[in-house]
């Protein structure tokens, strides 16, 4: 049987056959080689990449792409999130590094390097680190580290500085919200990565600086006042404070307007210069009181009034599609204030209870808009609720609204500290969702129609139109949601920054708040976009986990391996009945 073997194997037959084989199998491989160096030809000429992912998590926009194609020179980040940290920050660290290879993948000019703030044993050298990173505008975080026998804090700086020729910024890559899980920030974190890394280096390529202006004459908050936001907005824009005061030509070249709670009535004229910038293209973010309420009152007597101010704009705002009432909301999710309860010797003592005209604002989970997406709890103060009215040409759009356990007070309102020594009462607070801040976006329709003469309507300098050209505003109703509080030096006033309360020393989202409703309004290239993209946070169930950890662990680690010999026996069973045939 053997020799009959050797002579088939040894035949002609067998030979050619064999030969022909070998020659297929050269000429497949060398069509492998072919293919693959013709692939190597065509991609160095045609970039593309393939994102698999459902959220398409690896895939940057046009206006991201666009930008750094366009990059001149070497955008540096020095990135302080390396050493041993949580799994968490590990988590965004990884998500960090691969954003920007991303980046480096439409852009030779992004370069990068990680670096472990307290790797040096110099503890002084370390603190002098810390201080410095501090002083260019980094935000420390606090973490809890596991080890042996107990647990320890480590600070952390979350964050980059980024460098562009001679200019430098900070880039805080973790945005903290109150109230919302570690996870939860984490990933919104990560969401925001795109957005945060690319205006940072918008901001930092700009030269030629949109114009926007603070709005002054009519009793709106002063550079102290609105100091911070001013100096934020500054380093995108060319911030300028303007008084109207008749002047036609006074908001020329100007892309936005803020109108940060006036306390006393706009003239006509007034109204109309700002009516017509509308009209030709010009944005505005309403940031009106309704009601006027002040604190200070409260200094000298327990309780005051809220009353109504007449600021001449209901009119100009209901044609463009909102109405401000007069009234002042209350909401169990409040702000804390210091309030004095009693004596402890001669030293008043102090405690903190929510004061129920000050509303903290979360944005809604089922409000989709970049503007207040993955957004800190925003502070309120004296709000109005709003109404969306008018033309169906305008799309009204609630930003942001209370909880689902406020109330509304109309005018006149007693405003009494007694109400924070009583539990609300839930059938009160029976009103849910007001909104107090409204986007609006469309052609608007100009106050003046059909009320003003020909000789105007027809002056080529005033340049009249009837509507305007697609257009945005933004309309909030409370004017301290921009005013920052500020500390006393030497006789000089120092602003805080926006968001930051010196009582409870928590920095709430007024600002991000602020300078999103600004880009959002100013932005021609898209970026604002990329806040609103989501990606799923796919966590584990961590109940789940406790209870069944010991299972979890048989299966992870058995059942690779009770697989392997499953599939190796079932090979040999197979290789067994084959050749034994």
């Amino acid at each position: 049987m053997v020799e009959e073997n050797n002579i088939i194997d040894n035949s002609p037959v067998s030979k050619g056959i064999k030969k022909s084989m070998k020659k297929q199998n050269i000429i497949r491989f060398a069509l492998c080689l072919l293919i693959v160096f013709i692939i190597n030809i065509i991609s160095s000429f045609i970039f593309t990449r393939f994102d698999l992912t459902s959220e398409k998590r690896y895939t940057l926009s046009s206006a991201t792409k666009k930008l750094l194609k366009n990059l001149d020179d070497i955008v540096y980040f020095k990135i302080y999130l390396d050493g041993d940290f949580p799994a968490g920050f590990k988590r965004l660290r990884n998500e960090t590094r691969e954003m920007l290879n991303q980046f480096r993948a439409y852009s030779d000019n992004i370069q990068y390097e990680f670096i472990n703030p307290s790797e040096n044993t110099d503890k002084k050298q370390v603190k002098n680190l810390y201080q410095e990173l501090y002083s260019k505008g980094l935000m420390p975080t606090n973490i809890q580290l596991k080890n042996n026998g107990g647990s320890s804090q480590q600070i952390i700086f979350p964050g980059a500085i980024v460098s562009y020729r001679e200019r430098e910024l900070p880039l805080q890559l973790l945005n903290s919200q109150i109230g919302i899980a570690p996870e939860s920030v984490l990933n919104s974190s990560i969401q925001l990565l795109e957005y945060n890394i690319i205006s940072v280096i918008k901001k930092l390529i700009v030269t030629n600086k949109t114009k926007i202006a603070f709005i002054q004459g009519q009793g709106e908050l002063d550079k102290d006042e609105t100091g911070d936001i001013a100096k934020s907005l500054s380093e995108y824009y060319n911030v300028q404070r303007i008084n109207i005061n008749h002047k036609l030509k006074a908001l020329k070249d100007i892309k936005a307007i803020i109108i940060a709670k006036p306390d006393s009535a706009f003239d006509e004229k007034d109204k109309f210069i700002i009516d017509q910038f509308i009209m030709k293209g010009g944005k505005v973010l309403w940031l009106i009181d309704p009601v006027f309420a002040s604190m200070d009152s409260l200094t000298l007597s327990d309780q005051t009034l809220g009353m109504a101010q007449r600021l001449n704009l209901d009119d100009q705002l209901f044609r463009y599609g909102v109405r401000l009432n007069y009234d002042l909301l209350q909401d169990v999710n409040a702000m804390p204030i210091p309030v004095k309860t009693g004596n402890i010797g001669n030293q008043p003592q102090l405690s903190y209870l929510p004061w129920y005209f000050f509303p903290l604002i979360t944005p809604a989970i089922n409000i989709k808009n970049p503007i207040v997406n993955n957004l800190n709890a925003i502070k309120f103060e004296f709000a109005s609720s709003i109404d969306t009215v008018g033309s169906k040409e305008i799309t009204k759009k609630v930003l942001l609204t209370t909880s689902k356990y406020s109330r509304s007070l109309p005018t006149p309102v007693t405003i009494s500290l007694n109400i924070m020594k009583e539990e609300p009462d839930e059938r009160l607070f029976n009103k849910s969702d007001l909104p107090v801040a409204v986007l609006l976006e469309g052609i608007f329709t100009s106050l003046y129609k059909n009320r003003i003469d020909d000789t105007i309507a027809n002056d080529k300098e005033i340049g009249y139109r009837e509507s305007s050209i697609p257009n945005r505003m933004i309309v909030v109703s409370d004017g301290d949601v921009i005013r920052n509080q500020w500390q006393l030096y030497n006789g000089a006033k120092y602003p805080l920054p926006l968001g930051y309360d010196m009582h409870t020393r928590e920095t709430f989202g007024n600002k991000n708040f602020i300078l999103n409703c600004i880009d959002y309004l100013c932005d021609d290239s898209g970026l604002m976009e990329v806040r609103s993209r989501e990606l799923k946070l796919r966590l584990l169930d961590k109940t789940k986990i406790t209870k069944n950890n010991f299972m979890i662990q048989i299966v992870n680690t058995g059942l690779p391996v009770l697989l392997v010999f499953v599939f190796a026996f079932i090979n040999g069973f197979i290789r067994k009945r084959k050749y034994t045939k």
